[in-house]
């Protein structure tokens, strides 16, 4: 005979077979590798007066390397701490995520996902991350984090500059003295210069500078490159990104010329007199220029354009009877060729 205790004994067990035995998740399914993401490795921030925007780029691989078609959302997680209460060893404390549409993955990986955050609050540092997902149920593993502090950002550099070098560029712009809203300010001021090639994606090149003026080396000559310049405040150790300045474009050009030729020889035949030199060994010589001078001449005059391909020249039309000197210039391929200083003479009487 069961009693009521025996009954609810009962009921209890069934209860535990039924909570043991039940269907449903307790926690997220893991997902395969083939569909979560790569994490984003170049999450950037930039920051104006009104605020602040993230870029970065698409994933378009899975952690176990294969392609991406489309990313569902990205996942940006955001923290604020005042500065007064700011402890650099404590964990950052990243509130829920703000969620922003994703899309198709562009196959060069190319595409780019921005976010925009405006209402800053000055005095604060802020903390921004990004992962990607391709469903509710993969994520891919955190970005790297970006951090900055908000103040009223420094203006912008104005009447920015720039001079094409031979394989580098010579950037220049006026010093900022005054914030966004007008204000002066006491804080140090630095100069970031970023360049582009595409004028589309820009990136920080060498370190910050306090002097107005940069030189970019080490870039082909005949290719476009584009710059700008951003101020960027230094508080207490940290820096604030200031406005940027307008854009600038250059072309550096080759505007070192090749060494003189060698090897200058002079040989008189029937017909007149035949110079030879030593082929020039720089890959971009496209010719040769012949020079000759008379005896009573100070300054020797420009008688033949003579092909890299030869290294020999008949002057036919010499005067009788005098003494001839011939020196050789070689040039490059530039458009407005650069010429050598002219070889050492070698002469003879005619």
């Amino acid at each position: 005979m069961f009693t009521k205790k025996h009954v609810a004994g009962v009921l209890l067990l069934a209860g535990t077979l039924f909570l043991t035995n039940g269907c449903g998740y307790k926690t997220k399914p893991i997902p395969p590798d083939d569909i979560v993401p790569q994490a984003i490795e170049d999450l950037r921030h930039s920051v104006s007066e009104t605020g602040v925007t993230l870029t970065w780029t698409f994933p378009k691989e899975t952690i176990k390397g294969t392609d991406l078609t489309d990313i569902s959302t990205f996942d940006v997680y955001r923290a604020v701490v005042p500065m007064n209460d700011y402890c650099p060893s404590c964990p950052i404390p990243f509130s829920e995520a703000t969620q922003v549409p994703g899309g198709v993955v562009d196959p060069e990986g190319n595409r780019q996902g921005t976010y925009e955050r405006a209402l800053l609050r000055s005095g604060h540092k802020y903390f921004f991350k990004v992962n990607a997902r391709t469903s509710w149920w993969a994520a891919s593993a955190d970005s790297n984090i970006v951090s900055f502090i908000w103040h009223i950002p420094a203006k912008g550099p104005e009447s920015v500059k720039v001079e094409a070098v031979d394989s580098s560029a010579v950037i220049s712009w006026q010093a900022v003295t005054a914030l966004m809203n007008g204000q002066d300010f006491s804080y140090p001021l630095l100069y970031q210069v970023q360049r582009s090639k595409d004028n589309a994606q820009y990136s920080n090149i060498g370190e910050m500078v306090a002097e107005t003026r940069f030189v970019d080396t080490g870039l082909q000559n005949g290719e476009t490159y584009y710059y700008r310049v951003q101020s960027v405040l230094m508080i207490e150790n940290n820096s604030v990104s200031g406005g940027l300045s307008d854009v600038v474009s250059v072309v550096p050009v080759d505007r070192t010329p090749p060494a003189p030729p060698t090897g200058i020889t002079v040989v008189q035949t029937a017909a007149g007199i035949k110079v030879f030199w030593d082929k020039s060994r720089e890959a971009d010589v496209k010719g040769y220029r012949v020079y000759r001078r008379e005896a009573d001449e100070k300054v020797a005059s420009f008688i033949a354009d003579v092909p890299a391909i030869h290294t020999i020249y008949e002057d036919m039309d010499v005067p009788a009877g005098t003494s001839v000197y011939y020196s050789v210039t070689a040039y490059d391929q530039m458009d407005a060729p650069n010429e050598s200083a002219k070889s050492r003479e070698a002469g003879v009487r005619h």
